[in-house]
């Protein structure tokens, strides 16, 4: 069976294409089977753009670690248009949508590579975001939530979405343990939006 998450050059293509406004800018997505929430953007993602955008955010440059066909990254570097944003996924199909996005949204300043995690991101960042794999287990969503430390300059923060039901209480207790600060910043449908700062 095929996983958001991993890599099947050989699943069969089912592309939708749809519109959706997202951080006031309405952008056109194109998805396909194999990737996540392909007829439209997840709630959680949605919930975590709006807390960003509406955030008080140390200057640097953006990264969205697993970000699929591109819906938090893009929007974000939409919004944000002076800051550079880097899109990482495992899933190659994500990734090639989120290009043919970028593209069909004429959004420049963005950075879209493969990585597993944090394998091929460098530099820091002021701002690291995140709607972790959670199917993926808990290891990877641990690696994603502590490994950012690493990437985040002094003053960093990093914003993950999770469900409540799917981790979030044991996620912040996680980042209390890594980072100087965290806090749940905003509970929406079950939704938590935990925010760290390094």
């Amino acid at each position: 069976m095929n996983h958001y998450y991993t890599n099947d050059p050989d699943l069969e293509h089912d592309e939708h294409q749809f519109d959706f406004e997202l951080a006031g800018n309405r952008l056109r997505f194109t998805t396909d089977s194999g990737v996540f929430s392909k007829h439209t953007i997840d709630y959680g993602s949605r919930v975590l753009i709006e807390t960003v955008i509406a955030s008080d955010l140390p200057a640097g440059a953006l990264l969205d670690v697993g970000t699929g066909y591109g819906p938090i990254g893009l929007s974000l570097a939409k919004h944000f248009g002076d800051r550079k944003i880097t899109m990482t996924d495992v899933n190659q199909r994500a990734l090639g949508l989120a290009k043919r996005n970028a593209d069909a949204n004429d959004v420049k300043n963005v950075t879209i590579l493969e990585s597993d995690r944090y394998s091929a991101v460098t530099g820091d960042f002021g701002v690291i975001v995140t709607n972790p794999p959670v199917r993926a287990g808990k290891t990877i969503v641990t690696d994603i939530i502590a490994g950012a430390d690493a990437h985040l300059s002094e003053g960093g923060q990093l914003f993950v979405v999770l469900q409540k039901k799917q981790g979030a209480p044991s996620a912040l207790k996680l980042m209390r343990e890594v980072y100087s600060e965290a806090d749940v910043i905003k509970k929406d449908r079950g939704y938590y939006i935990l925010r760290a700062i390094k």
